[in-house]
């Protein structure tokens, strides 16, 4: 079970993973060796999975954002998981969802000759509902 110090740590860490232990410590109240115990013992129990960085798809070119609800037309999903595999350089999160579809993509685009050559090539597999992103 996690105390509010643990819970004081993840916020922390999820604002800001490259923060030191001795940074980290600071701002929890706790000595550098005593907050990297914790920060090891949450990553032991699984509560840490991983750090990761935050990317601005924009900078990098990818101006069109997108989210896309995806409909299986069988329940055998192996040949759409297959072609999702292919595709990694566009997708940002994939769901597997219950509710309208059956998975939900989030995927970011350079133009729309690349967003609608995917949808293309995803129809072959699956039928879908596109919703663009205007603005956060």
């Amino acid at each position: 079970m996690l105390d509010q110090t643990d819970r004081h740590i993840l916020d922390e860490l999820s604002r800001n993973s490259r923060l030191t232990m001795k940074e980290l410590g600071e701002k929890v109240h706790l000595t550098g060796p005593a907050v990297s115990a914790r920060v090891a013992k949450l990553e032991e129990q699984g509560v840490i999975e991983g750090y990761s960085i935050k990317v601005n798809h924009a900078k990098i070119g990818c101006l069109i954002h997108v989210f896309i609800t995806v409909i299986t037309q069988s329940t055998y999903h192996q040949p759409y998981l297959s072609f999702i595999k292919t595709q990694e350089q566009h997708i940002i999160n994939h769901y597997k969802i219950s509710g309208d579809g059956c998975y939900l993509l989030e995927c970011t685009f350079p133009s729309n000759k690349e967003l609608n050559d995917f949808l293309i090539a995803l129809n072959e597999h699956a039928n879908y509902k596109l919703s663009i992103v205007i603005d956060k």
